[in-house]
């Protein structure tokens, strides 16, 4: 039976909405390297697995610094 695939890749409007954030601040870190995507083309594509990792990695970050 064929593994159905999920829509993992996500555009910089999708991820504006995952993350509740505006689409020109999302511009404007993705500009600065501050989030894990790519550029192709003219666009930004990112995968909703990479965005998880990197907010889990954040969110730990966030945890030993109030901890220390």
């Amino acid at each position: 039976m064929a593994r159905q695939m999920q829509d993992t890749v996500m555009t910089i409007h999708d991820l504006a909405t995952y993350l509740k954030l505006s689409k020109s601040t999302l511009y404007k870190l993705c500009a600065e390297g501050k989030v894990p995507g790519q550029k192709v083309g003219r666009h930004w594509r990112f995968h909703k697995d990479v965005i998880d990792n990197w907010l889990g990695k954040r969110a730990g970050n966030d945890r030993k610094m109030r901890t220390t």
